[in-house]
């Protein structure tokens, strides 16, 4: 296992310090500017599109983000690198441009969305491009198959289980993920406090929490888990982190 103590030492700014879409955009090179400049560890999401490339993208069609309809991964990395976010400056970036913006400055905990049946060479190609980087790296995601790929290949980074949830079914699934080995947990804050949570930190798994938007869900993160994954507020001014 690697060490994922660092991932819980400073508040996770989800898909970048964004400002809810208004005028800092999501997964953009302006919202994880923002974030550096702030101090704040960086989440962000992958997709693999259509040349074999890793870009920063939440959904799979590009309507809600570009205005434009269409599967992400149907486009080259240069088409998309053309393509507005929002209506603002801010073009859909590569996970290369993520690292060449970002330098070690600050963590990244990236999640990877998968498509099963349309992954082939996605684990391997983020690997490659991340090899010989200098900053802190996490990997994450729902699927399990990442997972699997992921300590299959040796990855060097910590890896962590997006997962939800509070019933005993869904429990069982991420505890079979969780004997893969992995590092750390991100858990929808909502599901908390819950018996997986409270055995998988009883081990000494870190777990970080998606995605926090209130001073409600700061308690409780800090109640029930380690660390946030947080948007639309400034955790420098939380009374519940400040009091």
């Amino acid at each position: 296992m690697s060490d994922a103590s660092w991932i819980i030492e400073r508040p996770v700014a989800h898909r970048g310090y964004h400002d809810m879409n208004h005028q800092v955009w999501e997964n953009t090179l302006s919202a994880f500017s923002r974030a550096i400049e702030a101090g704040f560890a960086i989440e962000c999401d992958l997709q693999y599109v259509s040349d074999g490339v890793p870009v920063v993208f939440h959904d799979d069609d590009m309507e809600r983000l570009c205005n434009i309809k269409g599967d992400v991964r149907a486009r080259t990395s240069g088409e998309l690198g053309l393509m507005t976010i929002g209506g603002t400056r801010d073009r859909i970036p590569t996970l290369q441009k993520l690292l060449d913006l970002c330098q070690g400055k600050v963590p990244l905990i990236i999640e990877l969305k998968g498509r099963e049946g349309d992954d082939e060479g996605f684990v391997e190609s983020v690997l490659e491009i991340l090899e010989g980087y200098k900053g802190k790296v996490a990997l994450m995601s729902f699927d399990h198959w990442f997972l699997k790929e992921l300590k299959a290949l040796n990855c060097p980074y910590p890896i962590g289980l997006t997962a939800w949830g509070n019933d005993p079914e869904q429990f069982f699934v991420h505890e079979e993920a969780m004997h893969l080995g992995l590092d750390f947990i991100s858990y929808a804050h909502d599901h908390l406090p819950n018996a997986f949570i409270t055995a998988q930190r009883q081990r000494g798994i870190p777990v970080i929490t998606w995605t926090v938007r209130d001073e409600e869900a700061v308690k409780r993160t800090f109640r029930y888990a380690d660390q946030m994954t947080f948007e639309g507020f400034d955790p420098r001014e939380s009374p519940a982190l400040t009091a």
